[in-house]
């Protein structure tokens, strides 16, 4: 334990905001519990989430992309759940190493529970793209979500590689208050729990989104929602990989995602750090 305080910073991509743990040599034990009172919004620091920042050598589970991909982000929900990928957190954790100097403009990839991503920072104006890797989509069509207090509707399920269950609105606000998870059936689609995403079709490429993240709840923003969203809708209509670029609003803004030719989806939006700061070492040891 790191005897005078422990440091961090916090950050936000599109409102979807996380709080992100340097852990370069791994001498600091991240478990579920010190991971929601983190994110508690009164209690604690408060995000949606929390990215820790390690060597990708120095973790077994994800040692095999150290030689593409020197650090990992090992992205929390804030329920201290763990999730395979993380869009809005990916151009956070970006964020933070270029700031650290840890990594500079240009390509390079960082890893993940989801597999190594490339990143692509522009030269010019700093902006972020994230290669998400592709969509698998789940053709069954006894899919449905009924939110607590709007009518259910079928749904088509995406993995993003993090599960999500897209369906379609007439308007955003049809989706009701969200403050409680909606149902998705059958029961079974999802073992390990799934995101859902409300999503209004405002043109051809244009969409508006909101969304229920499994682990949190409904957020001001979800990257892999919103590739997930972006994707289902062509997929919907017929439409094939051809490099369209789908705007997505959120809540929290807007980012763009681009199904490419290849099949691999792309991500990009604004990511900003915010505050600095140190953990009080007495108060993480009380909580851990």
């Amino acid at each position: 334990m790191r005897a005078q305080g422990i440091p961090f910073a916090k950050g936000h991509g599109t409102g979807n905001d996380f709080v992100i743990l340097p852990n370069l040599d791994s001498d600091l034990e991240v478990g579920d519990q010190i991971v929601r009172v983190l994110c508690d919004r009164r209690r604690g620091i408060g995000a949606d989430g929390v990215l820790v920042v390690t060597r990708t050598a120095s973790n077994a589970e994800v040692a095999d992309q150290a030689g593409v991909a020197p650090y990992f982000m090992d992205y929390r929900n804030a329920d201290g759940s763990v999730a395979q990928m993380c869009g809005n957190g990916a151009r956070v954790f970006v964020t933070h190493l270029i700031e650290e100097g840890l990594a500079g403009a240009g390509r390079f990839q960082i890893a993940t529970r989801g597999g190594s991503r490339q990143v692509n920072v522009d030269r010019a104006d700093g902006s972020i793209r994230i290669t998400m890797g592709p969509a698998e989509f789940l053709e069954r069509d006894d899919l449905w979500v009924a939110p607590t207090d709007a009518p259910g509707r079928p749904a088509l399920g995406v993995l993003m590689p993090n599960p999500h269950a897209v369906t379609w609105v007439d308007d955003v606000a049809d989706a009701g208050r969200l403050t409680d998870g909606p149902a998705v059936t059958p029961q079974d689609a999802f073992p390990d729990g799934v995101n859902i995403e409300f999503v209004q079709v405002i043109g051809r490429e244009h969409l508006a989104m909101r969304v229920f993240e499994r682990g949190v709840g409904e957020t001001l923003s979800c990257g892999t929602g919103a590739c997930a969203a972006a994707v289902a809708t062509l997929h919907r209509a017929g439409s094939e990989p051809t490099g369209q670029v789908v705007r997505v609003d959120v809540p929290g803004g807007s980012v763009a995602v681009t199904w490419r030719a290849d099949g691999e989806v792309e991500l990009a939006g604004p990511a900003q750090i915010v505050a600095r700061g140190t953990i009080d070492r007495r108060w993480w040891v009380e909580h851990a």
